[in-house]
């Protein structure tokens, strides 16, 4: 059909892939041209095919974010749509961040999907309420710095302020000081609490 809009789905759960296939024929402008289920296998698939638009999800083998960045360094001018389970401020960050020209949960209703995928098929983006909340409160909260980010780490691992300054080779006085410019940056209230909110922002692998 004329002015279909070719999608690719790259997404490693068949039933994901076969549920979306349902959705897309109902749609007369849409029309999936290839499935994948690896970021390799989307690569691929996406040079063989050359699709309008490619939906990928993050979280599959040999990891989607890694797929979308090697994707857009080949062709730039390539349409994806992240399509993922993942809400952590860091992985929608680094998928705006790397090119994607959308960014959605895989609850969306789908005329939703649908609408969205048009909309970057011509040219635009699409990131919903929910995830631009996210983004918006992400940049009110300054980031880490480097030095911070290595004393958190030291944190979770359970190390005392103490076995901070030795290992670092700060003092006791500048450790406690990073410790609580953590703490207000990541507005929380202690340890644990800076531990379980590095982790849903994915600052901690």
């Amino acid at each position: 059909m004329r002015g279909t809009i070719r999608i690719l789905i790259a997404d490693d759960h068949r039933i994901v892939r076969m549920g979306l296939k349902t959705v897309f024929a109902l749609e007369p402008d849409l029309e999936v041209c290839g499935e994948a289920a690896t970021a390799e296998e989307a690569l691929a698939a996406w040079e063989a095919l050359r699709p309008d638009v490619t939906l990928l999800d993050l979280r599959m083998p040999g990891n989607g974010l890694d797929g979308l960045r090697q994707l857009l360094a080949r062709e730039p001018g390539a349409k994806v749509l992240v399509l993922t389970t993942s809400e952590m401020e860091e992985d929608i960050h680094r998928a705006l961040r790397s090119g994607a020209r959308g960014y959605l949960l895989k609850g969306i209703d789908p005329a939703e999907l649908a609408e969205a995928i048009r909309s970057v098929h011509g040219g635009g983006t699409w990131v919903p309420e929910e995830i631009a909340r996210t983004l918006s409160a992400r940049e009110e909260c300054a980031d880490l710095s480097p030095r911070e980010l290595e004393v958190l780490r030291l944190l979770i691992k359970g190390l005392t302020n103490p076995d901070i300054c030795g290992l670092l080779g700060i003092s006791l006085g500048t450790v406690k000081a990073h410790i609580r410019n953590i703490l207000a940056k990541l507005q929380v209230s202690d340890r644990t609490e800076a531990a379980s909110e590095a982790y849903r922002r994915g600052l901690i692998d």
